[in-house]
Order: C-alpha cells, then structure tokens, then sequence
C-alpha cells in the first residue's frame, strides 16, 4: 500500500511511516556498549557489533508493528548525537582539535568520541537543547577556515546493514540548512560571521553523500529540517533563499535517492512557500503542534506526498484517533483538487518516548490505557494509514481510542477540587518578595560569606555502592531503616569531602534522590513512574521522564517531624536537616523548579501548562516553609529547563515567559527575606530569556558557561543584571578534570564583565553523573582559583 493520491506519477512514497525510533535499546544497551568502550572494557568491534545488534532488533520491530513498506522505516541510529554525526560525516571539525583526521581521510570512532567528549586539553563541542526537547546535541562549530569532505560513510554503511538484513530503511541525515542555522561561529571567524554562509561549501558533500547512498540502493532519504519551524536571529527572507539553493543543489542530480524533507516542532509559516517550491519529491508536516496549512499553501505542494505528523512524537498521551482522522481527511480532499499524496507519520521523531508502554504492568490499568508511547504509535500510524485506505475497516479503533479519552477525564485524581480551589485563591501578592537590597542585608547579615563564595549545584557522584542500596531497598533485600543509615553516610562523606576542600557553601549531594524529577514525582499526588520508560537525553545519559497525569500537591499525610497533614509530608526536609546537623557552615536546602518538573516529565495535555505549573509551585513553596522552620537558610530551585520550553515562534514566547516566571515566583515567594533563594539553569542559549532569568528574581543565579567559555557574561553585561551569579567554571558533562590555570582564566573572564560583589564560582552543573576521583581533582581546582581570584580582588 503507497500514500493516497489521485495521481499515478506521484512519488512512491509509503503509506505509514514515523520520523525516528528510539536509539538506545530497550534495555539501553547502547549506553552500556559505549560506556564499556569509553573505558576500555571493549573494543572498537565490540562497539559495532553491540550496535548492530541494536539495529537488528529495532527493524526487527518495526516491521513486526507493521511498518513493512520499501523505506517505511527511518534510518535514525547514533552512537551519540545526529547532529554530531551529520558534522563528522562533513569533516567539520574545529581548527582546535587539531588533526583528528586519520591517513585517509576520515573520522573514525575515536575522532568521534573526542569531538563529544573532549581530551585532556580540549573542550567537547558546546550542548544545548534540540529544539524545545529534553533531547542535548552539540553544537558544530564553523567557520571561515573550515574545511568540508566526506569524512564518513556511517550513514552508508547502516544502510547496507539494515538491507542485508532485508529491510530497505530511510537513511537520515540533518539537512543542510538545519545544520548551519545551528551551529555556531568558530573560535576563528571574524565576529560577523555566518555559518550559513558556508552552504554552498557544504552541498557538495551532501550530494556525494546522497550518490553514494543511491549506488547502495537507497530509494529515499530523510534530510531533517527543523529549523524552518523557529524563529531565528537569521531574517526568514534569508532562510528561504538557503532553502531554495540546497534543495535546487540536491534534488538535480539523477543519481541520487528522492528526498523527504521533514520539518518537525511545528509549522513551516512562512518557510511553507520556500518548501513547496523545492523539488523534494515529499515533505513531512508536524500536524501535531502545526496548524493544518491553509488550502492556498497546500496548492503549492501539488505533484508531492504531504507526510501528515498527526500522531504526537513528543509526547506519551494516547492519539485522538477521530481527530486525527478529521485532518486526514482534509488534506486528502485537498490532495484530490491539487494533485498531491497523503502519507501519515509522527509528528517527530519517537526518540523522546520511551519504547512500549506494554512493559509498565506495574501501572494502573486505566492509566496504561491513556499512554502510547513509541510502540503503540507506530500502531497509531498505521491504523491511520488504514483509516485513508479504508475508513470503515479502522472505525472500531477511532471509537476505542474516543472511549478511553472519555474514561480519563472522569477518572478520580484527574481534578481534585482542593487543588483547584488553592490555585484559584491566588493574588498578586502571592508572586512576590520584598525587595532584593532588604534581602540582601538580611542573608548578609546571616550567611557572613566571603567574596567569590564556592559552592557546587547539587549532586555528588552517585557511586554503584548508593545505586546498589536503592536496587536493594526496592527489591526488598534491605528495609527503609539500613536504607536511611547508608544514605547518610554517604551525606557525611559528602559533606566532609567539602569541608576539606574549603567550600564555603555546601550541599548533601542528594545520594538518596534517583534523579532530580523523579525524586518529587515519586512524593507527589498526581504523578507515577515508569520502570522501562528510559530516553535518551545526550550521548549515554538516559532518563525516565514522570507521567505528571493529575492535580499535584504533596503526598497526603503528616510527617512525625516536619509539616503538616493539610499540606502533605515534606520531601526533602529530613535529609537536609541532617546534613546541616554536620557543618556550621551554611548548607543548602535543594528543590527541582515547577517549570523543569514540567518539561521533564511527560505532562497532561487536558489543561493549560500554567494551571500545572502552579499546582507544582504550591507544593514547593510548602516545602521551602518546613525547610526554613529546620534551620535551612539557603534553598535552591532549580529551573534548568526554563529555556527549554520557549516556544519557537516569537508570537508565543511572552505568554510562556509570563506563566513560567510566575510559578517560580510563586514557589519562592513565600520565602523570609533572609533566606537566600538560589537557581539553576544549564545548556541552553539564555542570551534570548535574559529578562525572564532576571523575573524570577532568585538571590543567586548560576548558569552554565564553562563550555561556551564564558559567553553568558556578556549577556549578563549587556542585560545589567544586578543580583548574585555564578557562571559555571567546569563543564561537568565531560570526563577531563579543568586545570587550575584555567579555572583562573574563567574567572578573570567573569570578574571583567560582572561586579565580582555579585559573583559566585561554582561548576556548571550536577556532579551525579561524575566519578569521585575526578571531581574532587576538579573543585580542588575550583577552590584553589577562586583563592587566587579573591587575593587578586584584594589588591585591586
């Protein structure tokens, strides 16, 4: 069965299909293949064969689920990151590096991990959010003297796998005009530099790229595009004409595969003309969040296959089957007057789910029954594709599906009156604190801190011994009492190490949270968890995202020593306290903000996001009250996720802004003016919500920028930001331990561009995913530098 289309010349395109597949295993064994590379446990053979054998089970299950068309299935598997494989395949490697090419030319696995991961003397590339998902890919960096040649035939080589496995996949490469709007100028480039200016530089090596793919049989090819759906700093006029060159570049050649160009995350707006106009032979629409184009712009795609994204990628709620369908068949009348296909997929790909939700028998059964996740939406697509080839025969599943969203609007929990009426309650006053220069004095005259205060974000390395204790605790082998002693000997060891290396603010280092969602989502009504439901955020790391299904509020229930029954059982407050108990110096109390527990869970979509998000304020703002009645004067809310929800489109980004500061707000307002609140915020480019950083109106705001080298000061600069900060100074996110000298350098980089009044040193992130050895030679670094820049300042 091919798309739908009144035309026999249309292309062949197939009639069901989705735009990516979860790409660390079911078991994530791609995580430990790669982990056991890294450290020398494997070889480079056993890596491929590890990786192999993924891919095996992946066509395996695809076309057992019933993408069995020629191309239905994506080639989207990755060692570690698309965009980073699109940019090895280019050769697009920083001048810093230096050679990383082997004798003939290309970047093996090696050169690979290297450009991920840095070495000894080198930085990795820069992270940052794909789009507005949890998903990290790094970021490439172009310049003037880059050099661009095919420099890989992975994608190649994937594809010859999979055929000779006896499924002719769909390769999958970031499209070119993607590619470039997403990397950034090299350390090299004058300052006004493009790197979409080097287009013309990189087509010819997309081309050799799809020759070489057509002489292996390939008979599509997937050229991802998202950025077409965001507003950039690039004029949308420019965009257009970048889209125009590359695909009139890439769709002359006849040797080539026929091209899907698809552009998920939203609509194409005004880069829908520039699309329609190319020689593509399909594009995939995301349907999903994009409106359904009007008919006008639809007339323009005349002679293609319209991919219809009507089956959400990015989200785990089971499809409204019957609206799905009503879309279908609009485009498909459409299609009948102007003369192009309907095929249907997801909206983006399903690598931001996890893998089937059939392996969660620990769920309730109604709330199973409300989730698809990547699974059950290929199924979804293809009982769509079903419905366009013959309604009648998918009606007993539209009517199925239209019965459980029914069911799960009435289910008890879904909407609790009591919460309902609190959020309701809410004034202005609530969203406020005094002003900063009378808190200021207060946690002045309390916290007694040194200039340039250290202090880490959080998390301490959780060793196999703290993961052993938790496997052990939830399968029973030991109680909740030997539980409780071995956490907080790790919480000694922790506090103790910082002792020693001269912090001057400390943490626990939250040995006792799994991850720093789940955590609160486990302690709060409205929430469940998953056992399997692993996704890839970077690289190796993975986590479970939380289903967020109900109106939030702290577990029902007092605690013997902290709170009160009308407002649930405190989360973190006894371990906390505990930890203070081991210092006179001031210790943190730590908290994941509303707007963060949102993005990284997998929330409703039954009720606007700031109604969520308030609920989970509340919660939090009663835990801040019974951490301050415990002695805790420093609370910190982290809001990593804060940029990672701006919605792509200008038009929509102030109402976002609005709410999100807002449930910040409100969670932290309730706090004494002595208590110094702190956030965190890490791997995005914050130089756009500057103003929004400053709404929320923390005491202390630190922001990754070991990374980007410091970039963030200038934003902080420009925007005059005038309470605490702390840029980070070492990336944590990569294994290589910072010197010293150029934690020093970082510093003096900061101190330049902000009052160092203001200045916090601290790294850029969490040290969970850390080994002990080299994290303590890091914040010995950390520690010793900031000596060095205080002796400095001292002199001055």
């Amino acid at each position: 069965m091919t798309a739908q289309n009144p035309s026999s010349a249309a292309p062949s395109f197939p009639s069901a299909t989705i735009l990516g597949y979860p790409r660390i295993g079911r078991r994530r064994e791609l995580k430990k293949a790669v982990e056991a590379y890294w450290a020398g446990a494997s070889t480079a053979a056993e890596l491929q064969a590890a990786a192999e054998q993924i891919q095996a089970a992946t066509l395996a299950r695809l076309t057992g689920l019933g993408l069995t068309e020629r191309s239905s299935v994506p080639g989207t598997f990755s060692l570690y990151d698309q965009v980073l494989d699109t940019a090895v395949a280019l050769g697009a490697v920083p001048a810093r590096f230096g050679a990383l090419h082997d004798a003939d030319g290309t970047l093996g696995v090696d050169a690979y991990f290297t450009l991920a991961r840095g070495n000894a003397e080198q930085q990795p590339l820069e992270m940052t959010k794909w789009f507005d998902s949890n998903y990290h890919y790094l970021v490439p960096e172009i310049g003037p003297e880059t050099s661009f040649s095919l420099s890989s035939e992975r994608v190649v080589e994937d594809f010859a796998f999979a055929k000779a496995q006896g499924t002719l996949t769909r390769p999958y490469l970031v499209g070119p005009v993607t590619f470039l709007l997403l990397s950034k100028a090299s350390d090299e480039a004058p300052a006004d530099f493009a790197p979409l200016s080097r287009l013309d530089d990189v087509l010819p090596v997309y081309a050799e790229l799809l020759e070489k793919l057509a002489a292996a049989g390939a008979e599509w090819v997937q050229l991802d595009e998202p950025a077409l759906v965001a507003d950039l700093d690039t004029p949308a006029l420019e965009v257009s004409d970048a889209v125009e060159r590359a695909y009139a570049a890439l769709t002359a050649p006849a040797a080539r595969p026929q091209i899907l160009l698809s552009a998920p995350y939203g609509g194409l707006g005004a880069q829908s003309a520039a699309v329609a106009a190319t020689g593509v032979e399909a594009v995939a629409l995301d349907l999903f969040k994009g409106a359904l184009p009007s008919d006008a712009e639809l007339a323009g795609f005349a002679g293609k296959t319209l991919v219809a994204g009507v089956v959400d990628g990015h989200n785990i709620w089971r499809n409204d089957l019957a609206a799905s369908a009503a879309k279908l068949d609009a485009l498909r009348a459409a299609g009948a007057e102007h003369g192009f296909a309907v095929a249907v997929s997801t909206s983006t790909s399903t690598i931001h789910v996890p893998h089937d939700v059939e392996e969660e028998t620990q769920l309730d059964a109604g709330l199973r029954s409300w989730l698809a996740f990547a699974d059950q939406k290929v199924r979804e697509v293809a009982t769509l594709a079903a419905y366009l080839a013959d309604p009648a025969s998918a009606q007993a599943a539209l009517d199925e599906a239209t019965r459980v969203i029914a069911s799960r609007a009435q289910a008890p929990g879904v909407r609790r009156p009591e919460v309902r009426e609190r959020t309701g309650a809410l004034t202005a006053a609530d969203f406020s604190r005094s002003d900063y220069a009378v808190r200021a004095a207060a946690q002045d005259a309390v916290l007694n801190l040194p200039p340039l205060p250290t202090t880490t974000i959080g998390s301490f390395p959780q060793t196999a011994d703290v993961r052993g204790a938790r496997a052990r605790l939830n399968r029973g082998a030991i109680d909740a009492a030997e539980y409780e002693r071995l956490m907080k000997d790790e919480i000694k060891r922790v506090v103790d190490l910082q002792e020693e290396l001269g912090f001057d603010v400390l943490v626990h280092g939250e040995p006792e949270r799994n991850d720093m969602v789940q955590y609160f989502a486990e302690n709060l009504d409205g929430f469940d968890v998953t056992v399997h439901g692993w996704v890839q955020s970077y690289g190796s790391r993975c986590t479970r995202p939380s289903i967020l299904w109900g109106d939030v509020s702290r577990a029902a229930g007092p605690s013997i020593l902290w709170g009160d029954a009308s407002t649930g059982a405190p989360i973190t407050v006894p371990w906390a306290a505990y930890a203070q108990s081991l210092t006179e110096k001031p210790l943190k109390g730590m908290l994941t903000g509303p707007v963060t527990i949102l993005a990284w869970s997998f929330v409703r979509d039954d009720q606007p996001l700031a109604e969520t998000a308030n609920q989970v304020a509340l919660a939090l703002r009663d835990e801040i009250t019974d951490l301050e009645d415990a002695g805790i004067k420093i609370i910190q809310v982290d809001e990593p996720a804060l940029r990672e929800l701006l919605p792509l489109r200008r038009a929509d980004q102030a109402a976002y802004l609005d709410w999100s500061v807002k449930s910040f707000r409100l969670a932290t307002a309730g706090a004494r003016d002595a208590t110094q609140v702190h956030t965190h915020l890490c791997y995005s480019e914050f130089g756009v919500i500057i103003d929004a950083i400053d709404g929320l109106d923390a005491d202390v705001t630190s922001i990754e920028a070991a990374r980007s080298r410091m970039e963030v000061v200038n934003d902080l600069e420009a925007h005059g930001f005038g309470r605490g900060v702390g840029p980070g100074v070492y990336d944590i996110h990569s294994p290589r331990v910072p010197s010293q000298a150029e934690v020093e350098e970082l510093l003096e980089t900061a101190v330049k561009h902000v009052p160092a009044r203001q200045l916090w040193v601290n790294p850029d992130c969490g040290l969970k995913t850390r080994g002990y050895a080299e994290t303590e030679a890091s914040l010995r670094n950390l520690v010793e530098a900031a000596k060095v820049a205080r002796a400095a300042l001292a002199k001055v």
